[in-house]
């Protein structure tokens, strides 16, 4: 891959995850600001997980097999950052939902599209994908801070700004290096699309395990997208644009020193401090203020690294090493469907539930009530994956040699 092909696909990485991190980590406190009821909170983070239902869909059917992906990336950028201008300027619940569903229907693919894009440049994807794909991460903390820095975290410039980026993107898509539909002229399935060709996989009764787990902890993740923001607004926390981002440069160090922990620790204990650092998070979340105890709002926020890295990752190597080649990617497509999408969507609802249930009757929310709702949930799906799931042969040899 020459130095221009990798210098393109970084900025497209930076730009992708810049546009996302300029108003999902901010919409909570944003509807909350402009009066939604936390049932209507629980709907508007549904969108999310509904866009990445539907987006196997979209990938399989169309992109992989009727246009370039460059192009198609142009296009749902386009529309996308449209639909992000038109409802920073709504302010009805229903009508904010339905806007920012078709947002995300158009958003959702194009995080594979991305890929895609970038894995059809490279020659050697385990060496070279790791360093393009941190941009992101890179980019995320940039709209963070840029939004925290602004004071913008419950204005509706959060869209405006996401939207300007995104047809910036559109543009600059049309220019990125040619990747032709993967599978024109293929027949395709819904079997195909969700990777349904992995569910021989659960014949395992530790990989059946870790499938349920996946999706159960995905329930409580839900919590820490929707309402940090809120959260830390309440408390009158300064610029938490930028704190938020904290939980970025974490994610970032902990990817770097995953592989000294993963051939000590195997895949068992990796997943199982995944679930105890969600735990933790939540639980320190509960008793946080804005005085003396900031500390452990700080101290929850830079978790972020260990829940993400330790689990989501974890779970993705385990998934390329539970199966065979044929059906590696299906599996993948898999895991991702029930995670980001069925778990993410269930929890988006059970998160709208909770802040109903803690919302004082003098108005406000009790924050202590919510935050032990999902530290109970995770400490549950945690204490069920240690007794039932059973390490690998594989990982046991690692962690001990």
């Amino acid at each position: 891959m020459t130095l221009t092909t990798r210098s393109q696909l970084s900025a497209l990485m930076f730009v992708q995850f810049f546009i996302w991190g300029c108003w999902y980590a901010f919409i909570g406190a944003y509807i909350s600001a402009i009066g939604f009821t936390p049932g209507q909170q629980g709907a508007v983070f549904s969108t999310v997980a509904l866009g990445g239902i539907i987006s196997p869909f979209f990938i399989g059917m169309i992109a992989d097999r009727f246009f370039s992906a460059q192009r198609v990336l142009a296009v749902l950028h386009l529309v996308g950052g449209i639909l992000l201008w038109i409802v920073a300027g709504v302010t009805d619940p229903t009508t904010f939902y339905w806007i920012l569903l078709a947002h995300t229907i158009c958003f959702m693919p194009t995080l594979a599209l991305v890929n895609t894009i970038s894995f059809h440049q490279m020659t050697d994807t385990g060496k070279e994908f790791p360093g393009i794909r941190v941009l992101g991460t890179i980019g995320w903390i940039a709209a963070g801070i840029l939004i925290g820095t602004l004071d913008m975290e419950v204005s509706a410039n959060i869209f405006k700004i996401a939207a300007v980026v995104s047809i910036a993107l559109a543009i600059y898509s049309l220019f990125l290096p040619n990747t032709p539909p993967q599978a024109k002229g293929k027949s395709v399935s819904i079997r195909d699309v969700l990777g349904l060709d992995s569910l021989v996989l659960l014949k395992d009764r530790s990989y059946a395990v870790f499938i349920v787990s996946s999706l159960l902890i995905c329930i409580p993740l839900t919590f820490y997208y929707g309402q940090t923001s809120a959260f830390m607004e309440e408390l009158a926390i300064k610029n938490t644009g930028t704190k938020m981002t904290f939980g970025q440069m974490s994610e970032i160090f902990f990817l770097l020193v995953m592989p000294f922990f993963f051939v000590r620790l195997g895949i068992k204990k990796m997943l199982l401090i995944g679930m105890l650092a969600w735990t933790i998070r939540y639980v320190l979340f509960a008793y946080a203020d804005a005085g003396s105890m900031v500390w452990m709002l700080y101290a929850g926020i830079i978790l972020h690294g260990i829940c993400f890295d330790f689990f989501f990752v974890s779970g993705q190597i385990y998934v390329d090493k539970c199966a065979p080649e044929e059906i590696r990617a299906s599996a993948q497509g898999f895991i991702s469907f029930v995670t980001y999408g069925v778990g993410m969507f269930i929890g988006s609802y059970v998160m709208g539930a909770a802040l109903q249930s803690s919302t004082l009757e003098i108005g406000g929310i009790d924050w202590k009530k919510f935050w032990f709702i999902p530290a109970v949930m995770a400490l549950v799906v945690m204490i069920f994956f240690a007794l039932v799931f059973k390490e690998p042969k594989a990982s046991e040899e690692e962690a001990s040699a």
